[in-house]
């Protein structure tokens, strides 16, 4: 299964009703915060990331930035990774499958300007400002930002999965899951 439905999860869903708080945290963070992102065989153009946590590990600094956001997040079980990724304009992440089995990966979008996309195996999904897709990204994946002018952002989070009991098989793909 590639795409997993992420109403139920309650974590899930309260990212999600307060995406707009969240994005006003990010707003506010100064651009020179945001690292480059690792691999840089993997894109083309500009993909900086804002890390929360990393393998399980706490970033201490930068959940103090983000006060809110970082009280919601230590509400995610089994949490590997959270960042906020962020997408230059004319920018993608080429095709690549992470090798993290057993984890699923949690997009919420922040800031989305016209042009912005997300595939995962054969199944192509839009990205929308508050909008949410959950997917595996054991998978083959790429993300795009086609537009001129504005960085797409996204609130990232990976989390374990020991046993998934989600049937999302008549989940509606057209547009994002929330």
């Amino acid at each position: 299964m590639t795409f997993y439905d992420p109403n139920g999860a309650e974590w899930a869903e309260t990212l999600a009703d307060n995406w707009k708080a969240i994005r006003g945290e990010y707003e506010a963070l100064r651009d020179d915060l945001f690292m480059v992102a690792p691999g840089e065989s993997c894109y083309e153009g500009g993909w900086d990331v804002f890390g929360l946590c990393y393998q399980g590990n706490w970033i201490h600094a930068h959940c103090e930035m983000v006060p809110g956001l970082a009280r919601f997040l230590h509400d995610v079980p089994c949490m590997v990774n959270a960042a906020i990724s962020i997408l230059g304009p004319e920018s993608q992440i080429l095709p690549h499958e992470d090798d993290i089995p057993g984890v699923l990966r949690y997009d919420l979008g922040l800031v989305v300007p016209e042009g912005c996309g997300m595939r995962a195996k054969d199944i192509v999904c839009p990205q929308i400002e508050g909008g949410v897709v959950m997917f595996d990204p054991s998978h083959e994946h790429e993300c795009w930002n086609t537009h001129p002018k504005i960085t797409r952002a996204l609130l990232t989070v990976d989390f374990a999965t020991p046993k998934l009991e989600i049937d999302c098989s008549d989940i509606d793909l057209s547009g994002p899951l929330r």
